[in-house]
């Protein structure tokens, strides 16, 4: 019983996060300013690690939750470097 329950969250969950990357995609494409693609692709990043976290829970694999925080690692760094960019107008000193 529990296992189904946990199925059924889980495919539920990854639904709902590809339609909140789809979302974020949209964001980055047609954002009026640059902040707000900055802002979509952190979103996008973020929804990105949680649907590998889900998808390595589904499937077992340690290799999911690996590359998730990777993309953790590597969003936070272009996150980082955007906004300095946006509000410098120079990533290095």
């Amino acid at each position: 019983m529990s296992g189904t329950i946990l199925a059924f969250a889980l495919g539920f969950a990854q639904i709902a996060l590809a339609l909140a990357g789809a979302l974020a995609g949209l964001r980055i494409l047609r954002g009026p300013r640059a902040q707000d693609r900055v802002l979509g692709l952190d979103t996008f990043y973020i929804t990105a690690m949680l649907l590998f976290i889900v998808t390595g829970m589904r499937s077992g694999s340690l290799f999911f939750f690996e590359a998730a925080m990777v993309i953790g690692f590597m969003g936070f760094v272009a996150t980082v470097g955007l906004a300095k960019f946006l509000i410098r107008g120079e990533v290095i000193e």
